[in-house]
C-alpha cells in the first residue's frame, strides 16, 4: 500500500497535535501549517511544517498532491464573537481556497482528494432554552440557524464543501464522481483533551472547572448549573476523524454527520470536581453573553447517520471518560506541578 500523503491544518491545535501523532503511528507522509512553530510534542513527525497565515499561503500547497486535507485551522467561537471580520477571513475564506486546492487536484489526477472538516454544534441555533430542552437530541438537518459567527462560518462551509464535491461546475450527475473532491464533516461536540490546557473555548467551562479544582484555584463558571450540551474525549475524536477517513465513498449517505459521547449540565461536571478534589471552590456566575451562545447549542446530537453509514460508537461513556481518561491524566498533571513548587 502506498504512503499517505496528508495535509494537516492548525497542526497546532488540541485536535491537530492527537491527529499529527495518530497519522504518524499510520505511517503517513505529513505536512502542517500553522501560524505557530510547532510543539515539541509532533516537532518530529512531519515531513515539513508551514508557518504563518494559511490565507497567504495557500498557492504553495498547489505544489503537493495531497490524498488528504484536514482542514482544522479555525477562529474559534468566543474570539470570533470579538473579531467577525477576522473569523469570516480565516473560517471561511481559508476553508474556500483549500476546497478550490482539492477539487483543482482532483481533476487534474483523476482521483478524488479527501477534505476532512471538522464542524461543530454550533452550526445548531435554538432560539431560547425552553425550545433546547423541547427538542432533546437533534438531527443534522433540524435546527441549523446559528447564533454565533463561528457557527455560521461552520454552517456556510459545510455547504461550500457539499457544492464543491458534487455541483462544481455543473458537470457531473453522478452523486460520487471520481474527479471531484470528496468532502466528509463531523459536527463535534465539546471536545476535552487530558493533556492539553483549556484554551477559553465557549464549551470549555467544564473542563476548566476541573482543572481549576485539582490545581487548588477557584474557578467561576460562566454558565449557570443547569445549562446542558454534549461533550467527547479527544481521543474519540481522533478515532471518528480516522474512522470517516477510512470509510467508503459509496457507504455515506451523507456528508455531514453528527458524533455523540455524553451529555452532562455545568452542574454535574461540578459534582465531579468535588468528588474528586473536595476542597474544590466552584461558584456560577453566568455570563449573559457566553450563556446565550450556549444556550442556542443542543442539549445533545442523534448521530445514528455515523453508526449506520461507518460504524461510528465512542470508546468513552461518561464514566471512562472521567475514571480513566481525563481525572487520572490532570491529577498527575497538577501533583507533578505541587512537587516542583515544593521542591
Amino acid at each position: 500500500m502506498s504512503e499517505k500523503s496528508v495535509l494537516v491544518t492548525g497542526a497546532c491545535g488540541e485536535i491537530g497535535q492527537a491527529l499529527v501523532q495518530s497519522l504518524a503511528k499510520q505511517g503517513c507522509r505529513i505536512v502542517t501549517a500553522d501560524l505557530a512553530p510547532l510543539p515539541e510534542t509532533i516537532k518530529s513527525l512531519p515531513a515539513e511544517h508551514m508557518q504563518g497565515d494559511l490565507v497567504n499561503r495557500i498557492k504553495v500547497f498547489y505544489d503537493y498532491d495531497f490524498d488528504v486535507i484536514f482542514h482544522l485551522a479555525a477562529s474559534l467561537s468566543s474570539k470570533a464573537e470579538v473579531a467577525t471580520e477576522e473569523a469570516h477571513r480565516i473560517n471561511v475564506e481559508g476553508t474556500m481556497q483549500l476546497l478550490l486546492l482539492a477539487a483543482y487536484k482532483s481533476e487534474k489526477l483523476k482521483k478524488a482528494v479527501k477534505f476532512l472538516f471538522p464542524s461543530s454544534i454550533a452550526a445548531y441555533g435554538f432560539p431560547d432554552r425552553e425550545t433546547k430542552h423541547a427538542a432533546g437530541v437533534v438531527k443534522e438537518d433540524d435546527w441549523n440557524s446559528p447564533h454565533t459567527m463561528y457557527g455560521c462560518n461552520k454552517l456556510y462551509c459545510e455547504k461550500l464543501g457539499v457544492y464543491y464535491s458534487r455541483f462544481y461546475g455543473q458537470r457531473h450527475l453522478d452523486p460520487h464522481p471520481p474527479t471531484m473532491l470528496d468532502f466528509r464533516a463531523i459536527r463535534f461536540p465539546g471536545l476535552v483533551s487530558a493533556f492539553t490546557v483549556p484554551s477559553g473555548g465557549t464549551s470549555d467551562y467544564g473542563p476548566e472547572m476541573l482543572h481549576s479544582a485539582a490545581a487548588g484555584k477557584p474557578y467561576a463558571c460562566f454558565v449557570d448549573a443547569s445549562t446542558r450540551i454534549s461533550f467527547m474525549a479527544m481521543p474519540d475524536a481522533i478515532k471518528s476523524l480516522l474512522m470517516l477517513m477510512d470509510a467508503p465513498r459509496e457507504c455515506l449517505t451523507s456528508q455531514v454527520y453528527n458524533i455523540a459521547a455524553f451529555s452532562l449540565t455545568a452542574g454535574e461536571f461540578r459534582q465531579r470536581a468535588l468528588g474528586a478534589f473536595p476542597a474544590a471552590q466552584v461558584t456560577f456566575e453566568p455570563n449573559p453573553r457566553r450563556q446565550g451562545i450556549v444556550d442556542s447549542w443542543p442539549e445533545d446530537v442523534d448521530d445514528s447517520l455515523a453508526r449506520r453509514d461507518w460504524g461510528w460508537q465512542p470508546d468513552y461513556d461518561v464514566e471512562r471518560f472521567f475514571n480513566e481518561y481525563f481525572l487520572p491524566e490532570i491529577k498527575k498533571r497538577y501533583q507533578k506541578t505541587s512537587t516542583r513548587t515544593i521542591e
